[in-house]
Parts: structure tokens; sequence; C-alpha cells
């Protein structure tokens, strides 16, 4: 049997140690570092490739049907928007992620990030700095508790911001139509519509998935319906806020502030208006990140592909769950593989 090969097709990390570490043990696999940045760098890098390693690089259809003998593509993180999955799926080319890893570092960031903008840390901080000692600054401040804090989007990571910010007083409410109520409910949370959501929050934090049906999901209307002049927080993908629209909200007072560790467009431009505003916090994506977390995405990123080449077995984390209409590989991906990873 010959090498598979394997390419990265992009990466942030100073080098590759922890995807080589995996595959070390496995002659069988070439890999290929690429720092592919448009569709034609990655045809070229990727055309022959039997695994796929992808972060920001874009897998659309064009690139997909150029893939000769591709069996499995895995993602660096959450999200797998970059890639086309109708086409991917329709070619019988597993997609994995890695959707465990960061649950803790994006609610530990999320929370941080309501207690900074509510308790108005960094205009304190700068104002002191500038020279003004005065608390008056910083009005109005409202204490924790009593306050309502909506979720948009009820999966792992918003879960574990709700056990965070319950014992701090909040009241938690949650739109996501695909979680059960009484579910929800065992965890102190009630499920409500978007719009009653927009209606009673005085914090909303927004960690639904960026998809066709998301893009631009809280927009013109929602902020139309906001009562409470909210904070709006975002961890998760910056296009699912309608950013014209949050900056008009801003403007006019039907928001009262936003912390954003995602933006529409990355990264942000230097004249970009919320750079000028007292009222926004803005961080550089780094929500996810924590040492402990990007070693486990790296890991399991790539044990993905070896889940698919070297086993035969779908992969632990597989997205696209249609696939196997189109492939036949084994079921039961070993978990003890995973666990002597990621200790």
């Amino acid at each position: 049997m010959g090498k598979f090969k394997v390419v990265i097709t992009d990466w942030e990390y100073d080098d590759l140690c922890y995807e080589e570490q995996v595959f070390e043990g496995h002659s069988e696999i070439e890999l290929v570092g690429a720092q592919c940045r448009t569709e034609e760098e990655v045809i070229s890098a990727c055309k022959d490739a039997d695994g796929i390693i992808n972060q920001y690089a874009p897998l659309s259809k064009r690139v997909i049907e150029s893939l000769e003998k591709c069996q499995v593509i895995t993602r660096y993180g959450v999200g797998v928007n970059t890639i086309d999955l109708k086409a991917v799926t329709k070619k019988g080319i597993c997609v994995a992620n890695v959707p465990d890893y960061c649950m803790d570092e994006v609610s530990d960031h999320a929370l941080a990030l309501i207690l900074s903008w509510t308790r108005k840390i960094v205009l304190a901080s700068n104002q002191v700095k500038n020279g003004n000692w005065d608390f008056k600054v910083t009005k109005p401040i409202q204490r924790f508790r009593g306050q309502t804090l909506g979720l948009v989007g009820f999966g792992k990571i918003p879960q574990a911001l709700a056990e965070k910010v319950i014992p701090l007083g909040f009241n938690v409410i949650a739109a996501d139509p695909y979680f059960p109520a009484e579910e929800a409910k065992k965890k102190g949370v009630t499920l409500v519509s978007l719009e009653t959501l927009a209606e009673q929050s005085d914090v909303i934090s927004v960690h639904a998935p960026l998809t066709p049906s998301t893009k631009g999901m809280i927009g013109k209307e929602h902020f139309a319906r906001m009562k409470k002049a909210p904070l709006i927080v975002n961890t998760a993908r910056g296009p699912v806020i309608d950013e014209q629209a949050l900056i008009e909200a801003l403007q006019n007072g039907k928001v009262s502030g936003a912390a954003l560790d995602v933006l529409e467009e990355e990264p942000i431009i230097h004249n970009h208006p919320f750079l000028s505003m007292e009222n926004v916090i803005v961080t550089p994506h780094v929500a996810w990140y924590s040492e402990e977390a990007e070693k486990e995405m790296r890991l399991k990123a790539a044990m993905g592909v070896v889940d698919v080449l070297i086993h035969g077995e779908y992969p632990k984390y597989l997205v696209n769950k249609e696939v196997k209409m189109h492939s036949r590989l084994e079921e039961g991906v070993s978990l003890e593989r995973y666990g002597q990873l990621v200790k």
C-alpha cells in the first residue's frame, strides 16, 4: 500500500508538533504543510490528497470537485463554515470538527466580557490612565443579581456559561428551537423565542453556529424589539449579527454596548466604527484559546484523519452524518485512542 498524503491547508501556530505527534507512529502517512489563502492554492496543494486538515482556507464546491481521492477533511475548531458541506457529502468525504475542546475557554471569555463591560472595567481603567480618577464616569452600573441573560443557542458552551452566571444571580433564558424545554428547565434555564429573548434580556450572549439560516439572524428586527437596551456579547461567529444594524442600534441607544470576540470581517479594519466607541469592547477572536485548548484541538483534528485513513472508521466527531449514504466505513471509534492523546 502506498502512502496517504495528508495536507494541512493553513495554520497559525509556531509549528506542527502536535500533528506530527499523532502521525509519527503511522509511516503510511505523509504530512504536507501548506499555507493556502485562495481556492487556486488549495486545489494545487490538495488535488491528490487523501486527507485534509483545514483552518481558514476556502474549501468551496470548486475545490471539493477538484479532489481526486480525498476521504476525510477535519477542521481546527468547532465551526465548519469554510467547507461546502453539501458538495463534500455528495462526494462521500467525511468532515470532522473538534466540538468539545474549548467549552470552558469560550464560556469563560463570554463571562469575562459580560463582567468587564457590566462593571465598566475597560472604561474605568482607560479613564484612570488618562488622569481621571472619578467613579462617576462609569455611571450607570447595575448589580448582576436580578438581571436577565439571554443565550442565543443552548449548546454545550452556553450551557457552561449558564452554570457560571446563575450563582452570580442572573436569571437565564435561552432561544434554541432544537433543545428540549424540560432539559433546559433542569439546568435552571427557561427556553423562549428569539423575539421574547430580545424583549426580556439585559444581556444577550450569542452562541449560534454560522449557517445560511443564522447569517444576519440578529438584525434590525430584533434590535427594534429590545426594550432594555441590552449588552450584546458575541463569541460565536461575527456574521450571525448584522454588523451595520448593530452599529445603528449602538448609535440610537437600542443597545447599550457590545462585547465582541468575532466580527463580520477579521481582522478589524483600522477605521471601523467599533474602534471609536467607548461602549464597545473588541477582542481578536481569542475566546477559544488556552494552551491546553490549542493542544487538544490540534491533536483531535489530526486523530480524525487517522480514524478514517488508518483505522477505516468514521471519525469520532463526524459532522456530515449523511455521508454514510455515500461511504462505507466502520462504526465505533475507539475512545481509548483519544484518551491517550489528551491528558
